[in-house]
């Protein structure tokens, strides 16, 4: 009988939960370290998923199915395949850094903090291994409560609670309308085949209107455009970012956003394939401004978060322009990309923290000539912002090359102006580089900085690891995706000979 791994994977943090519910409060270094081992325990689990996945298997695997509501068709249907397993892994790879991380920073409710980390990661988990839509519906706004208590307690207090209700009500709208498209798919459904089921597997195979997917992809694709976030829906980001402790803006850059690409690549295009033919202008046009856009925004910031934050609505750009290339280069490194953007951009928040546990301030002027005192630091700061320009032997390069590649062969232009932003990355990042490491050391407050601790580097090392093992060899990666990409693209070629261009007949009600 096979281990249900992707179950004890959402049930282990669970369990965390109601352990530490009856924790004693007090002993915040036992309650770190108790919520330390069910993440180091939660990244051993999931190793199996990695070395027993079968890369040249396009399908769902590991799959569980357990009935849940059948008279509704509601079950619990999870598994994995070449576009969740990476972002599985990732999730729990990231797990024991994000608590290591908060060893120093968060004292006040460690207990609560504790909780919501371990609620969250369940959340993830879920969100990415749902394969019934109920089942997704419910992991996706679950997991929407923790981050808002993250944000709204432990964040910054001059703001904290403004962004904390901003990014829940931006969060909620797009929900609600995707939970009436799941409801509108769901009876349609129904009345086409006689069955009514969440199975999005079956849900897959319907033949629908282009009318009606016309308005099922708008509704879907609002809820995962905000959470991405794609311009102009991007607004939240910053602000959640800044306010956010430094766990928080990890976790909200490196996973948080990945759901709404792989809410694209996983909803969207499968089960309204000719409306997402129809919408490749508009979407790779909104993604090549969010690259452009982010990239000029960061380069004027003054807040190092700040500058973080936007550079992300940049990158997260590239990877929407990648999965609207519908061809397996784009869509392999649009893929790639996210998991590039989780290690560096993760890497690039734990900088950040660091620097704000010493100085209390992430004004880049209040910076300069770090190197000289924190000499680790500047070495492993410099690699990840190196890796964050996709500098060619790190991590970032080879998901910009892909996709840029897979972009030119649908569209030149498109390829051309995506690739002004690498430019643009590498102007605002170098320069904040230079302008906070290097120079002189002119405030006496980073005259008395101290280099990383042993736990900050043992935050670091692995995402290290891993960003030179990407940039230098790739496939080990890529070869989990390839067979899943080739088997999407190779349907979505088939939904490219009933390709809509036109709507002057299809809202007028004429047949298709």
């Amino acid at each position: 009988m096979q281990l249900p791994i992707l179950s004890l994977l959402i049930l282990l943090p669970l369990a965390g939960v109601v352990v530490l519910i009856f924790m004693n409060r007090e002993d915040d270094k036992r309650l770190k370290l108790f919520t330390l081992a069910v993440m180091v325990a939660e990244f051993l689990l999931s190793l199996p998923l990695w070395f027993r996945f079968d890369d040249a298997n396009p399908g769902m695997q590991f799959v569980e199915r357990y009935n849940w509501l059948p008279q509704y068709g509601i079950s619990y249907f999870v598994g994995v395949d070449g576009f969740s397993i990476l972002l599985v892994m990732l999730t729990t790879f990231l797990g024991p850094m994000a608590v290591l991380a908060t060893w120093e920073d968060i004292k006040d409710r460690v207990k609560e903090f504790m909780i919501c980390l371990l609620a969250l990661s369940s959340g993830m988990i879920g969100v990415f291994v749902a394969l019934d839509l109920f089942l997704f519906y419910v992991f996706w706004e679950v997991m929407l409560i923790p981050m808002y208590l993250l944000i709204g307690i432990w964040g910054n207090p001059a703001r904290r609670v403004y962004a904390a209700i901003k990014f829940f009500l931006y969060t909620m709208f797009g929900s609600l309308l995707m939970l009436v498209a799941i409801l509108v798919l769901y009876f349609y459904g129904g009345k086409v085949t006689g069955t009514y089921t969440f199975d999005l597997l079956k849900l897959y195979g319907l033949n629908i209107p282009f009318k009606m997917q016309f308005w099922m992809f708008l509704a879907f694709g609002l809820a995962f455009a905000i959470k991405v976030p794609m311009f102009p829906f991007h607004t939240w980001l910053p602000d959640a970012h800044t306010e956010a402790p430094t766990v928080g803006s990890v976790i909200l850059a490196a996973v948080l956003l990945k759901m709404g690409t792989y809410g694209f690549l996983r909803f969207n295009m499968p089960l309204f394939p000719q409306a997402a033919l129809y919408f490749v202008p508009l979407f790779s046009i909104l993604a090549i401004i969010g690259i452009i856009y982010g990239a000029l925004v960061s380069m004027v910031q003054k807040d190092l978060k700040r500058l973080v934050a936007f550079s992300s609505v940049s990158h997260l750009g590239f990877v929407m322009l990648g999965l609207f290339t519908y061809n397996v280069q784009g869509i392999q490194g649009g893929i790639i990309q996210m998991i590039n953007h989780g290690l560096s951009t993760g890497a690039l928040f734990f900088c950040v923290g660091c620097l704000y546990e010493r100085r209390h301030t992430r004004m880049i002027a209040d910076f300069g000539g770090i190197a000289t005192v924190m000499p680790v630091f500047a070495t492993i700061f410099m690699i990840v912002t190196l890796s964050s320009i996709g500098l060619p032997g790190l991590n970032g390069f080879i998901g910009e090359f892909l996709i840029l590649l897979g972009t030119f062969k649908e569209n030149k232009i498109y390829a051309a102006l995506a690739g002004t932003g690498v430019i643009f990355a590498a102007c605002y990042m170098l320069w904040m580089f230079q302008r906070a490491i290097f120079g002189e050391v002119d405030k006496e407050e980073n005259r008395q900085l101290t280099d990383l601790s042993a736990r900050e580097i043992a935050v670091f090392v692995p995402i290290l690891l891993f960003i030179v093992w990407i940039g230098v060899y790739p496939n080990t990666f890529l070869n989990k995706t390839k067979a899943t990409t080739e088997h999407f693209v190779a349907l979505m070629e088939k939904a490219k000979a009933t390709q809509v261009t036109s709507l002057s007949h299809v809202f007028k009600g004429e047949a298709q």
